[in-house]
C-alpha cells in the first residue's frame, strides 16, 4: 500500500508540473482582450502604434491611385531639332518639363524608342495632280522604304470621293502596287479623305498613329466642311504630315491650299512641307525626312492634376533644358488635348 500511495503521489506531482508549465507557455496574444476578439481585428489595428508612417504612406498611395483612375494618361509626341534642322536624340526625362494650362506636371511616362506606328497614306489622285503623280509615287516609295519594319500602312486615294485602296498591311509592295493602277482624274474631296483617314488611323494596332497627306490642298467636292475636319483633327491623337504639291507661279489657289495643309498638320503636332512641284529629288528628300522624323521622337506622358477643371480644351506646353553645347533647340508637338470629363 505504501508503494501504491507513493506512485499515486508521484503521478499527481508530475501532472501538476505539466499544467503549470502549460500555463507559463501559453499567454493571451493581446493583453486585455480575449483571443477571439484579437482574431477579428484588421491587420492595421493589430499593429496599432507601430506603423503610423506606413499607414500614412498607404493612404497617400491610395489617394494618388484614385486621382490617376479619375483621369487618363495624356501622351505628347515631341520632335526636337537643332539650329540646322537635325534631329536631337539621347535626351532624358529630366531634360523636359511639361505644363498643362501653365501648371507643371509630373512626367509619368517617357520613351525615346523607335516604336512602330499605324500610318495612313492619303493620296490625291484628282485631275489637278495628273502631271505630278509619277514623281510623288517615287517619293512615296522612298518614304515606305525608310519606315519601321513593323509599321502598318493603309492607303486612301481620293478624287471625287475617298476610297480605301489598301487596308492595313505591313507590306510596302502591296501599297505601291495598288497605286500603279490609279489614274489621276476628277475633282478633289480632300476634307472627306482626311476625315475618313483619321477615323481609320484610330483603328490601328499600334499606339502611335500618323497620316501622310500628299495633295495640292485644294478641296472642291467634300461633304465634310473644313471646320468639321479641324474639330476631328484637334480631338484625335493622330499626327498629320502633309506634302503640298503646289505651283505658286501657275496656280492661283496654291496659297489657300498651303494654308489648309499647314493648319491641319500644325494642330495635330505634325508638319507640312512644300517642295517644288517639278523637283523630284526635293520631294524624295522630304519624304525621307518625314519617315526619319517619325522614328526619332520622344513620347512624354502625364496624368493631369487638375481633374476638376471645367475646361473643354487644355493647353499643353513642353520645354527642354538640354545639356550644354547643344545650342538653341526647336520643339514640335500637339499643343493641347480635349478634357476627359463628360
Amino acid at each position: 500500500m505504501r508503494h501504491t500511495s507513493g506512485r499515486f503521489l508521484l503521478a499527481t506531482l508530475l501532472a501538476v508540473t505539466v499544467l503549470t508549465a502549460s500555463a507559463v507557455c501559453w499567454q493571451p496574444k493581446y493583453t486585455g482582450q480575449n483571443n477571439e476578439s484579437a482574431k477579428s481585428l484588421p491587420d492595421n489595428k493589430k499593429h496599432a502604434g507601430k506603423g503610423s508612417d506606413g499607414e500614412a504612406a498607404k493612404v497617400h498611395a491610395t489617394a494618388e491611385q484614385k486621382v490617376q483612375l479619375a483621369t487618363q494618361l495624356v501622351n505628347v509626341i515631341v520632335t526636337v531639332t537643332d539650329y540646322y534642322g537635325r534631329f536631337v536624340t539621347g535626351l532624358a526625362r529630366d531634360h523636359f518639363d511639361v505644363f498643362d494650362d501653365k501648371i507643371k506636371q509630373q512626367i509619368a511616362h517617357f520613351s525615346d524608342e523607335d516604336a512602330p506606328l499605324s500610318l495612313g497614306i492619303v493620296y490625291d489622285v484628282s485631275g489637278s495632280m495628273k502631271d505630278r503623280i509619277v514623281r510623288s509615287m517615287h517619293a512615296l516609295k522612298r518614304f515606305i522604304e525608310t519606315s519601321h519594319d513593323d509599321d502598318d500602312f493603309f492607303l486612301i486615294g481620293f478624287n471625287d470621293r475617298p476610297n480605301l485602296i489598301q487596308d492595313f498591311t505591313n507590306s510596302a509592295d502591296k501599297v505601291l502596287s495598288r497605286l500603279m493602277f490609279v489614274q489621276a482624274k476628277g475633282s478633289t474631296a480632300l476634307y472627306d479623305a482626311t476625315y475618313l483617314a483619321v477615323e481609320k488611323a484610330k483603328q490601328g494596332r499600334h499606339a502611335k498613329k500618323a497620316l501622310l497627306i500628299i495633295s495640292d490642298g485644294q478641296d472642291n467636292n467634300s461633304r465634310y466642311t473644313y471646320k468639321e475636319v479641324r474639330t476631328l483633327v484637334k480631338e484625335a491623337d493622330v499626327q498629320i504630315y502633309a506634302i503640298g504639291i503646289t505651283d505658286m507661279g501657275n496656280d492661283g489657289l496654291a496659297g489657300l491650299g498651303r494654308s489648309i495643309l499647314e493648319e491641319v498638320a500644325r494642330m495635330s503636332g505634325g508638319r507640312a512641307f512644300f517642295p517644288s512641284a517639278y523637283n523630284e529629288a526635293e520631294l524624295i528628300e522630304i519624304c525621307t525626312r518625314i519617315a526619319l522624323e517619325l522614328r526619332h521622337q520622344y513620347a512624354i506622358g502625364f496624368y493631369p492634376t487638375d481633374v476638376e477643371s471645367d475646361a473643354k480644351w487644355h493647353k499643353v506646353n513642353v520645354t527642354v533644358n538640354p545639356p550644354k553645347g547643344l545650342g538653341h533647340l526647336s520643339l514640335s508637338f500637339k499643343d493641347g488635348y480635349q478634357t476627359f470629363r463628360k
